[in-house]
């Protein structure tokens, strides 16, 4: 399974980088991040509009065979761990090869985008900073590889 993640802003050096970093040297799977920042100054329904448009060159770039999008919402589904790596089970015996992540920008992502979701997913009703959800995100993919290879990093 091929994971991307495309995502609004550029991460820093810090912790947040390092434990993305981390996860992903972890991880059997190949991993690519795709990094993308609107234009500065805009605001509100423009800059919505701005990242959707980033956002769906970068999904272009790639081309759409055998891909599933997931993106992170609020209004999402809240699965646990093990409901995650079935998911992703399922998603790799249905003929997906590669899942595409989506995390939007602070006013979250333009309808089109998330219509184009396969899954919403959600990490609970708590607002998370961005650079934060990239770890959040990158240990739960790491954790359901490891759930679905029956190593025992994960305790239920």
């Amino acid at each position: 399974m091929k994971i991307r993640l495309i995502a609004l802003g550029r991460a820093k050096a810090g912790p947040e980088k390092s434990l993305v970093e981390t996860y992903v040297k972890r991880l059997p799977w190949p991993v690519e991040i795709v990094e993308l920042e609107a234009k500065k100054g805009l605001a509100g329904a423009e800059l919505m509009a701005a990242e959707a448009d980033l956002i769906e060159k970068a999904l272009q770039a790639k081309g759409a065979a055998s891909r599933v999008i997931i993106a992170l919402d609020e209004r999402g589904q809240n699965l646990a761990s093990r409901d995650f790596a079935k998911r992703i089970t399922a998603l790799g015996n249905q003929g997906y090869s590669e899942l595409t992540f989506i995390i939007g920008g602070a006013d979250g992502l333009s309808p089109t985008i998330r219509d184009k979701a396969g899954l919403l997913l959600s990490f609970g009703a708590m607002t998370w900073p961005h650079m934060l959800v990239r770890v959040l995100l990158m240990e739960q993919i790491y954790r359901a590889q490891t759930i679905i290879a029956g190593h025992p990093y994960h305790r239920d």
